[in-house]
């Protein structure tokens, strides 16, 4: 016990019974020569049952849990520090911790948790660990579903088809992963009764429409989006739940209804509509004689404008979720909580000695998502990108004390000293050589090369164009469900030069090498990469700069492409780290 007060000592007495709520007294720290933590620090460490931590390293995770450490690339790195947990089992009155923002008026913060961090029991405790480790905040949770769950209920309508009657639905492995997942996950974190029949409910109306498809032998788009909006449903009725045993006041909210998210009547990919920023608004706005709470939301979800029906929002829909809120409510920030430090400098998996970024542009972050980089879907920027005041934050759930990524509208500091923010590779990129002497001084020639590639359904990435010819790149793997196969590539030919547009070239097996910086030091940039690929032998094939002033891009061979990363990476970064 000595060491437990040592570690304490400092620390408010409402983290102390918060501390021994989840840990209770059987509690082996090392801290010896460690200072004394104040009540943000305490969420740095992880103590179970005999676990043994120094120094933030943590020896033993609580019941198995293991940390996914890794830059927004997807990469493993070092583990990092883990979360404190509340066990199972562990009860809590309204004494045990103060209610966060139980000083403020309105809601403070957005803060935003994926299926990741929701994945289990254990996962879920964390994220409230993290909830807790900011007593003056007074949050707005946007949940995703519960680890696999989409792709889950996805599987369950699709395999539905398969099936003639309600008991072959019931017993698909699918519905009865999702049903088995809620339920362990309800009995150990004590969720009450009611919330218990709610879930209950959704997951037999969920069998129900499954039951349907399998008579009907149809899974329609709007189908498939009420089948997935059952996991959101779920998860964020079973965390508040979660949170009010802790002797919290916490509120759900479905977006689609109590909130009034409004989209367009795409099922699968609605647009959201200018009135839900009102709606949400109103909704969330906090009446003075209201005593604080934590607001726990749906995200992923609204109801189409003229048929009321459930619809989902599409690629970064539970981040599109966050930022629309955010903007609603003119807060200064929305927080996207992963299991990564932030956005690095290149991909770890290719790039040894990657540094974390501090701070992004929203131009740059659009730019790295297009490119490959998982920072936030573009689509989900622009809620931030049109408010005046509103920043994105990348924090990491294993490290709550980590700055993370910033992403906003002013560099801090200027850009005097910006150079190269990030280096990103994309892969299996095709390029297109379309050669014409027709070209020289004659107009309308860009307009026809970008018919032929309209009429195919082909989006192009990079341009560059000379007198007599133009040079595009293509992804298959960006915007198309398949790859480019030699077929379609050579039927795309045949419609140039068939057509009397042009003779074209192609070459597939390309890496399209993206600088993302301050372009308007591109002398500076283009110097020092070159110098840099010309030490490693490498050959560029393509060079073009983008409108938007932040990326540079460049063509190598794909057997070239890691090599070429590595090498701009170590004169740009592992340079200023020695200065």
């Amino acid at each position: 016990m000595h060491t437990t007060n040592k570690l304490l000592h400092g620390v408010s007495r409402d983290v102390v019974r918060f501390f021994f709520l989840v840990y209770g007294q059987q509690v082996n720290v090392n801290m010896i020569g460690q200072p004394a933590l104040n009540p943000l620090q305490v969420s740095q460490f992880v103590v179970a049952p005999c676990s043994f931590i120094h120094e933030r390293r943590v020896d033993a995770l609580s019941q198995g849990a293991q940390p996914k450490a890794s830059g927004l690339f997807g990469s493993s790195q070092a583990p990092r520090s883990f979360l404190p947990v509340v066990h199972a089992g562990a009860r809590a009155d309204a004494e045990v911790v103060s209610q966060p923002g139980g000083n403020l008026e309105q809601y403070s913060v957005v803060m935003k948790f994926g299926g990741t961090s929701l994945a289990s029991a254990e996962r879920m405790r964390e994220v409230a660990s993290i909830v807790l480790s900011f007593p003056d905040q007074m949050p707005i949770l946007v949940l995703s579903a519960m680890g696999e769950t989409t792709n889950q209920l996805l599987s369950a309508g699709e395999q539905s088809l398969q099936c003639s009657n309600s008991d072959q639905v019931v017993n698909m492995q699918c519905i009865q992963h999702i049903r088995k997942l809620h339920q362990s996950t309800m009995d150990q974190l004590n969720v009450d009764p009611d919330t218990v029949y709610e879930v209950e409910k959704l997951l037999k109306k969920l069998e129900q429409i499954c039951t349907g498809i399998a008579l009907m032998q149809e899974c329609t788009s709007r189908t498939r989006a009420t089948l997935v909006s059952f996991g959101e449903r779920m998860s964020t009725r079973i965390f508040a739940s979660f949170l009010r045993s802790l002797g919290l006041r916490a509120r759900q909210f479905d977006a689609f209804d109590e909130l009034g998210f409004v989209t367009t009547d795409e099922f699968e990919n609605g647009k959201v509509l200018d009135v839900t920023y009102s709606n949400v608004a109103a909704a969330l706005r906090h009446i003075r004689t209201e005593l604080p709470n934590i607001a726990v939301v749906t995200g992923f979800l609204g109801r189409g404008e003229q048929t009321g029906a459930v619809t989902t929002l599409g690629r970064g829909g539970s981040d599109l979720t966050a930022t629309i809120i955010g903007a609603a409510l003119q807060l200064s920030e929305v927080q996207v909580w992963k299991d990564v430090d932030g956005v690095l400098s290149a991909d770890p998996r290719e790039v040894v000695g990657t540094i974390p970024i501090s701070f992004l542009s929203f131009q740059e972050a659009t730019e790295l998502a297009y490119f490959g980089a998982q920072v936030l879907h573009p689509q989900s920027m622009r809620p931030a990108m049109d408010s005046e005041a509103l920043c994105v934050r990348v924090k990491n759930s294993y490290n709550v004390l980590a700055p993370g990524t910033l992403i906003g509208h002013v560099r801090p500091g200027g850009t005097e000293d910006w150079l190269l923010t990030s280096i990103v590779r994309k892969k299996n990129v095709t390029m297109l050589d379309i050669i014409s002497t027709r070209m020289l001084g004659q107009y309308g020639f860009l307009a026809k090369v970008f018919a032929v590639m309209n009429n195919a359904g082909i989006s192009v990435d990079c341009v560059a164009t000379s007198e007599v010819s133009v040079s595009i790149t293509l992804d298959p793997a960006k915007l198309w469900s398949r790859d480019l196969v030699k077929e379609e590539l050579e039927a795309l030919v045949r419609d140039f030069e068939e057509n009397g547009i042009a003779r074209v070239r192609y070459t597939t097996g390309n890496s399209l090498i993206s600088l993302i910086g301050n372009a308007e030091r591109n002398n500076e940039i283009m110097e020092r990469s070159f110098r840099a690929l010309g030490r490693s032998n490498i050959t560029v094939k393509m060079i073009s700069q983008g409108a938007s002033k932040t990326n540079i891009s460049l063509l190598v061979n794909d057997e070239e492409g890691v090599t070429a990363v590595q090498a701009i990476h170590s004169e740009f970064f592992c340079a200023s780290t020695a200065k």
